[in-house]
């Protein structure tokens, strides 16, 4: 009974899975807003489900009575967080909310499978980053010379990357010095930094009138980008230089900024490649590579991560071995770098593909209001985020299925770690103002069409002879 109960969970989370990516979908395709507004609201139900699911699977092959307390907490702070928040924001996008709370209710599931310790921790730290950033939107408007911020952004971007070479203050990891301990808490400076930055490129596009300013502004960017090669961040450093090319672009429309900017990503790691070859500089790097090339090759030393996910991800199949028959906690670092892996052995490569397909539609969502908003900072500021998000998934996944080499860079909202939940959350909800502006302009502008047509049919009224023009009473 017991096993019946699970598989048919386990098919039923596919489902549901499968209809709520399609309205994901079938939203950006509503005539109406009648339809659209009928599709988020099935959405809702579907995450529900879904959850619900998930833990009713997980509680019959685990028997673990905490699931259930879990669960109730769990959805009540999600029910909470998309009413208070539509309550007090009532034009914010739906859509962006209901995928936040989606991808934050899978990430706490797979982490309680995988560590309870780890999903408690996650869970009471994110909700108070959830707490915490809901109120941006309103700071924000409280705030209407953050464009003019530009030096003060770059300088304290740069500074709290510093931080990272303090003695007793920068921790390194895997390789990597590119943590701080604070009081005892671990953070990941990139992860605040990156919203900075694009702050930062954002208001210095805004004011970009010569070569001049757009070559200072390249060499404060490149300043971002070298001290994450100090740090031997190369992941962060990426998502740093791809965002500014991509933000400049934007603001420049010259296909030659994509031309000299592939070539200078390229020429900078064949020349790096040169200099420190011989060098422990690359050493855990050249590991990485070498993994993605042949990791089977490797399998007991630096392979050894890639082929457990890769063997994670055929066990599990098209449908997964369902929550709780797995062994993820063979996978290294499955909570954070490798949770994809995780998912998918246990929920399915069809599971783990409509994941992708859930952020794919956020990062649509989130183009579309940078494209439709016509103050220029908050078009760059948003558009870049958009960036930065859709590579950090880019870059998780394509390590975990050995597609690139690892970058150690975590899936939004679902992999463990209080920096990188709290960085996207202030993105998101930053996202949400841009969006709440173009609802404004929107309307704005059907206002003025209204009194445009309505001018336009009085005046045609007065010269039938059917109302009375001014000064005629």
């Amino acid at each position: 009974m017991v096993n019946i109960i699970s598989i048919i969970s386990k098919y039923l989370i596919l489902i549901f899975m499968g209809l709520y990516v399609w309205k994901c979908f079938s939203y950006f395709t509503a005539h109406t807003a009648a339809k659209r507004k009928s599709n988020l609201n099935h959405q809702i139900v579907y995450i529900f489900i879904i959850h619900a699911l998930c833990h009713v699977c997980m509680y019959f092959n685990t028997m673990n009575k905490d699931i259930v307390l879990y669960y109730l907490v769990e959805i009540l702070i999600a029910i909470l967080y998309i009413l208070i928040f539509h309550e007090v924001y009532k034009e914010a996008s739906r859509l962006i909310t209901n995928n936040i709370a989606f991808l934050m209710l899978i990430g706490y599931t797979i982490l309680f499978r995988l560590s309870p310790a780890l999903a408690r921790k996650q869970f009471i730290l994110a909700t108070v980053a959830l707490v915490i950033t809901s109120f941006l939107p309103a700071v924000m408007k409280r705030l209407p010379k953050l464009k003019e911020w530009g030096v003060g952004y770059a300088i304290a971007g740069i500074a709290f990357l510093l931080m990272v070479f303090l003695p007793h203050v920068g921790v390194e990891v895997n390789g990597s010095r590119n943590w701080i301990n604070l009081f005892g808490l671990g953070i990941q400076p990139m992860e605040i930094v990156k919203i900075l930055f694009i702050l930062f490129i954002a208001s210095s596009l805004v004011k970009l009138e010569t070569v001049k300013e757009l070559f200072i502004n390249a060499i404060v960017a490149a300043v971002f980008c070298l001290i994450l090669v100090a740090e031997k961040d190369f992941g962060a450093m990426f998502i740093f230089y791809v965002c500014y090319v991509l933000m400049v672009y934007l603001a420049t429309s010259r296909t030659t900024i994509l031309i000299l900017g592939i070539g200078l990503i390229v020429g900078g790691v064949f020349g790096m490649y040169a200099l420190f070859k011989d060098t422990s500089f690359f050493s855990h790097i050249l590991v990485r590579v070498e993994a993605w090339k042949d990791p089977f090759k490797f399998q007991s030393t630096g392979g050894y991560q890639v082929c457990e996910s890769l063997f994670a991800i055929g066990t599990g199949g098209l449908t997964g071995t369902g929550l709780g028959k797995g062994m993820p906690y063979l996978i290294p670092v499955a909570e954070s770098d490798f949770i994809f892996a995780a998912i998918c052995e246990e929920m399915g490569v069809i599971f783990g593909l409509a994941l992708l397909l859930i952020y794919v539609s956020s990062f649509i969502a989130i183009i579309n209001i940078a494209m439709r908003c016509k103050e220029p900072f908050y078009k760059y500021m948003t558009f870049g985020m958009a960036m930065c998000y859709i590579i950090q998934v880019f870059l998780n996944v394509g390590g975990t299925v050995k597609f690139i080499p690892s970058t150690g860079v975590t899936l939004p909202l679902v992999s463990y770690g209080l920096s990188s939940v709290f960085s996207t959350l202030i993105m998101f909800s930053m996202i949400q103002y841009t969006y709440i502006l173009v609802s404004k302009e929107a309307s704005e502008a059907e206002d003025e069409k209204e009194s445009i047509l309505q001018y336009y049919e009085r005046k045609a009224a007065e010269k039938a002879g059917g109302v009375p023009g001014e000064g005629e009473y």
